[in-house]
């Protein structure tokens, strides 16, 4: 199925179309090739793009699966009078009906910020990523109090992806830190942590998925010895039953899983969608 073709077209970035396309493609064992086509904003480009996808279909002999979240009725129209592809549309499959249900009409809205530099959730959502960058590996123990959330765990171990995926996704301010020798000779959380215990979640790792991480940063290191992650990440998990911290391991999970376990276990009170 190597040649099938799956088009995602959008008036806005596509993320939305490509998101949910993919989870629907998931389903079935195949690798479609991938076309993005973003920024669907007028019917000159309409028309342009079924061209695209009209030719893509008479080359591969089979129909393209187009997947689409244009808002734009007119533009809409153009697509589904002339593309010859198998056109999705997944915002006439939900929006129709939740205006009937609803009572009220959609403001047909191209992306999550029409405007940026109006949105206070896009400023928002700004704040909180300079705020996990600034608080990365525990660059930074100034303002913890302001973190929703504090992910502590050995270096390596899946902090930084995640604390920035949790700022970018859903506007939480993450901070991470990173647990070292030190702390496990005390064998006491960091000071500066110690306030803030009901916003920590720890993250650890499977010592051999560690020691290959790290040996791909610094090979043949005392850091990235077998035996060395084998004593951290045993360490490091002691810490977190001594404390009472919640943890899960990552390493078999997506940082959509990680992130979606946090935000169970935590519960921060603001967040953003």
């Amino acid at each position: 199925m190597s040649n099938r073709t799956v088009f995602f077209v959008s008036d806005g970035t596509g993320i939305t179309a490509e998101t949910f396309g993919n989870a629907i493609l998931a389903q079935f064992e195949m690798k479609p090739r991938h076309v993005r086509l973003p920024f669907t904003d007028s019917v000159d480009k309409a028309h342009q793009i079924i061209r695209q996808i009209n030719h893509t279909g008479e080359v591969e002999g089979r129909r393209p699966i187009v997947f689409t979240t244009l808002v734009d009725m007119e533009i809409l129209a153009v697509m589904k009078a002339h593309c010859n592809g198998m056109l999705l549309d997944m915002f006439g499959m939900f929006v129709a009906p939740l205006e009937s249900e609803l009572g009220l009409k959609s403001n047909h809205r191209v992306g999550r910020f029409s405007d940026a530099s109006k949105s206070k959730e896009y400023d928002n959502r700004i704040e909180a990523i300079n705020f996990s960058l600034e608080h990365d590996d525990g660059q930074s123990n100034k303002d913890l109090q302001g973190s929703d959330v504090i992910l502590v765990g050995v270096s390596r171990s899946g902090k930084t992806p995640t604390s920035l995926y949790l700022a970018m996704q859903y506007g939480l301010k993450a901070s991470n830190y990173p647990l070292i020798p030190e702390d496990f000779d005390r064998r006491q959380l960091p000071p500066a942590l110690v306030p803030h215990r009901k916003k920590i979640f720890g993250l650890t790792i499977a010592p051999e998925r560690l020691a290959q991480i790290r040996n791909e940063r610094r090979p043949n290191s005392k850091y990235a010895s077998l035996e060395n992650c084998r004593h951290e990440v045993h360490e490091a998990e002691a810490m977190m039953r001594r404390e009472g911290i919640r943890w899960l391991s990552t390493t078999t999970k997506s940082i959509e899983e990680i992130a979606t376990t946090i935000l169970q276990e935590v519960r921060p009170e603001r967040l953003v969608y």
